[in-house]
């Protein structure tokens, strides 16, 4: 073959992908357009429901961002959720602040609790090599750790009971008080702040950083002799991960009223994961996907009988491995090379 025909086959090749990546694109804005004009429609309690799905997606992002692109699986994610829920109803609660200095406050209080655990347990990890299973188990001692403070300390968190009646957002511009108390404006903001972080890691990862990440995740030593920073590179996503995800949580408790050590154990820690690889692997829209697929069997399977729940999830779970290991995300990808050979045959 020429080079101009290697020229020509490769433009149309680009020409076919860009064809069949144009419908995945136009399904994700379709899907957003939906979820914005879900108050228009639906329930004050499905609001509600969706909204929490939406946090849970940009908490499972938080992972995708960790995991999806550098290799790094935290099994204890759900500390750092915890410490921006835990840190948000302590500020609101304990400190008898106005609700707008207290809501700021706990917004940044909560996130910063948790980037800053996140750069201490970070620091001594991956800058003293550890890498692989060993930094899975001990991210997974620290949401064990987590929780038993947020047990024990219970003069300050509330030990078993958690803390109840955390107050809305509440925002102050320009001498106007603004409350987040009403349902849909509430989720129109969760919806807007999810797509924001969405689209800026999206066009951060698209960029030249996201081709670092995939260098490091492919081979770290490689990427480390051609002059790339790598444990700081890694450094920093752990900690931006650690601020999303307690972000999400800071914001949670607001919603709820309330936070409880379920929100810094283990089991939303193992959930987090799911919603992950059930939605796809490093592709950013998966977890929000994940999240509301799991969501929607629990509900259709719990409203069947509640003890069924555990044993489905863990069958759906395998089956998802065997049958769609890189997430419901893949079905499109797959979809995609199914074409592409009808069109190569053509």
């Amino acid at each position: 073959m020429s080079a101009q025909d290697q020229i020509s086959a490769a433009a149309r090749a680009t020409a076919r992908d860009a064809t069949f990546a144009r419908p995945k694109f136009v399904l994700i804005a379709a899907g957003w357009l939906v979820l914005a004009s879900l108050p228009f429609w639906a329930g004050a309690y499905n609001i509600a429901t969706i909204r929490d799905v939406l946090l849970f997606g940009l908490f499972a992002l938080s992972l995708d961002f960790l995991w999806g692109r550098t290799g790094i699986l935290s099994f204890g994610h759900a500390a750092f959720f915890g410490l921006g829920a835990y840190g948000m109803a302590i500020v609101t609660i304990k400190l008898g602040l106005d609700p707008a200095s207290a809501s700021l406050l706990g917004l940044l209080g909560g996130t910063g609790l948790a980037m800053l655990a996140a750069l201490v347990v970070g620091y001594f990890l991956i800058f003293s090599g550890v890498r692989g299973t060993y930094l899975t188990i001990v991210t997974l001692a620290l949401t064990v750790i987590a929780q038993h403070i947020a047990i024990g300390w219970s003069e300050v968190t509330g030990g078993d009971s958690g803390l109840i009646g955390v107050p809305p957002l509440t925002f102050e511009l320009f001498g106007w008080r603004y409350a987040l108390s009403d349902p849909s404006q509430f989720y129109w903001f969760v919806l807007l702040l999810a797509s924001i972080i969405l689209l800026v890691l999206w066009r951060v990862l698209s960029g030249r950083y996201g081709h670092i990440l995939t260098a490091i995740e492919d081979n770290e030593l490689r990427a480390r002799t051609i002059g790339h920073h790598t444990d700081r590179h890694l450094l920093t996503v752990f900690v931006v991960s650690a601020g999303i995800a307690g972000l999400a949580g800071a914001i949670y408790a607001t919603g709820t009223g309330f936070v409880a050590p379920d929100m810094i154990g283990l089991m939303l820690s193992t959930e987090v994961i799911m919603w992950v690889a059930v939605g796809g692997r490093g592709t950013l829209v998966g977890p929000f996907i994940g999240a509301f697929v799991v969501w929607w069997l629990q509900q259709k399977i719990s409203s069947i009988d509640t003890k069924l729940w555990p044993m489905f999830i863990g069958l759906f779970f395998i089956a998802m491995v065997f049958l769609f290991p890189n997430g419901v995300m893949s079905l499109g990808e797959r979809g995609r090379q199914l074409r592409a050979r009808l069109w190569r045959r053509a």
